[in-house]
């Protein structure tokens, strides 16, 4: 989603001048990862680099950048002990980034547009940051016929330690005192099937999340008027076939009003054999009811084994649409991380059998 790129958007095109301040990197234990960001204007903080008294210290210190305006360094970095400096028992060390992306030497006038280009297209880049020298930021393609805007100068080593970043599906990290931040299409995407109480209220959920969501229903005129923005609404007469519109390993919500359109999609979704998750809202009774159907329509074992229903993390009793939405994302998230801890494992194995 990499929202932030968005906000950067707004704020320049309205003329406000605004400080990024970013996790630039981390020892021990902290709140938030390297490249976790928040915007700082006049009026408000946007997003969060994990709250506490380094944020307040953060935001303070962004507040005097934007005071001395375009007379300001663009860049400035600050280390943070967590517990001597902020009171807090994280214990670790952050080295934080602060850049005005209004004052008149930011990179940002050229690189945000092309930024906001890259997000569109969907591809991939690597931010590379000098932490020595105020004026270097290069923008590394993804595209293997070269960078994606201007990169005379920027050290080999960073750019093949970049290129490795994007084909490894690595995360932010310090190269030769240059941080480097990939900038990727988010992996996580869910269809949501049905614009109920509940479908409504999951999509207000995950919308939250790093994610995309294709939300699907067969009725007119039922969505709301306005989507965040990686939701895109959907109106078919013909829901299941929406399914075949997802990429391969996509999570599905199936909680439409109608038990036959469930089925339906459903069983579209099954036999596709190529997603990370198929939820179905209902009953144990609704679950063994479609078990039957869908065998008579030719499913397997083994595929009727991968339909999640009733759905929902354990323990959540409640049956307000929102308890649903909130115990469904916690779910989805739970699914998410199994499977990017399986992808890490198969490529340390994969690792190990060549260093062999």
């Amino acid at each position: 989603m990499n929202k932030w790129i968005a906000d950067l958007a707004d704020l320049a095109e309205r003329d406000e001048p605004s400080v990024l301040v970013t996790v630039a990197s981390v020892r021990g234990s902290a709140p938030r990862e390297v490249g976790a960001k928040m915007i700082v204007t006049a009026n408000e903080t946007i997003g969060t680099i994990g709250g506490g008294q380094l944020e307040y210290q953060c935001a303070q210190i962004a507040c005097e950048q934007l005071k001395k305006g375009c007379v300001a360094s663009a860049r400035l970095f600050r280390r943070f002990v967590l517990g001597a400096n902020c009171g807090q028992c994280c214990g670790g060390v952050v080295e934080m980034m602060f850049e005005s992306t209004q004052a008149s030497e930011s990179v940002w006038q050229s690189q945000l547009p092309r930024l906001v280009e890259s997000r569109d297209q969907r591809t991939s880049i690597v931010m590379a940051t000098s932490t020595k020298e105020p004026g270097l930021k290069f923008l590394i393609a993804e595209s293997s016929s070269g960078p994606f805007g201007e990169c005379s100068g920027c050290p080999d080593p960073v750019v093949t330690a970049a290129n490795k970043m994007l084909a490894d599906n690595s995360e932010a990290q310090m190269v030769d005192d240059f941080l480097l931040e990939p900038v990727r299409p988010t992996a996580l995407n869910i269809a949501v099937f049905g614009a109920g109480h509940v479908g409504a209220a999951s999509v207000d959920v995950l919308a939250r999340l790093d994610c995309n969501i294709r939300w699907v229903d067969n009725r007119r005129n039922i969505f709301p008027a306005s989507l965040p923005d990686n939701v895109q609404a959907v109106e078919s007469a013909e829901p299941a076939r929406e399914a075949l519109a997802m990429p391969p390993g996509s999570m599905f919500l199936v909680m439409t009003h109608s038990h036959p359109l469930d089925l339906d999609i459903c069983a579209r979704v099954l036999q596709q054999d190529d997603f990370a998750y198929c939820g179905l809202i209902g009953s144990v009774s609704k679950r063994r009811r479609f078990e039957r159907l869908m065998k008579n329509q030719g499913l397997s074992g083994r595929q009727l084994e991968q339909l999640v229903c009733p759905i929902g993390v354990a323990g959540v009793g409640g049956r307000k649409p929102t308890e649903i939405a909130i115990a469904v994302a916690a779910e989805v998230l739970q699914v998410r991380d199994a499977t990017n801890k399986n992808m890490t494992d198969v490529e340390a194995d994969a690792d190990k059998i060549q260093a062999i």
